[in-house]
């Protein structure tokens, strides 16, 4: 596997509040407990591939220090698995604007909070 498959960089990075809003407002959901993935192909206005946001729930996790820590192991969960849906958008050539969701009410441990993105981007790949 090479070094660029497994990058996160700043262009897929979802932003655009605008789009965030179209996402939430039409996009479609797959749920790994405790990970659930909005999803919405071919949005207007994307310039890259893919672009993916990672979101906490305040009312679950009120410190922002446990926030931040699940969004930072969050990202780099998606930063390990992301090369096989990155394909599958190339061979489709299709856009995608991705957000992931913990729901949980604990602090997750990394082996299941992996586990359960590695398994909702395969979920969603299968969708594609």
């Amino acid at each position: 596997m090479t070094e660029q498959n497994r990058t996160y960089p700043r262009s897929e990075k979802l932003k655009s509040r605008k789009l965030i809003q179209e996402l939430f407002a039409k996009g479609k959901s797959v749920s790994v407990a405790p990970v659930k993935c909005l999803f919405l192909l071919k949005p207007e206005g994307m310039n890259e591939l893919i672009q993916t946001g990672v979101g906490v729930s305040a009312r679950n996790f009120r410190k922002s220090v446990q926030r931040n820590r699940i969004k930072r192991m969050m990202r780099e969960a998606y930063r390990n698995n992301n090369h096989s849906l990155h394909q599958a958008l190339s061979q489709q050539q299709t856009s995608l604007a991705l957000f992931m969701l913990y729901l949980g009410k604990d602090m997750p441990q990394w082996d299941e909070l992996q586990t359960a993105v590695k398994l909702a981007l395969n979920k969603l790949e299968k969708l594609l």
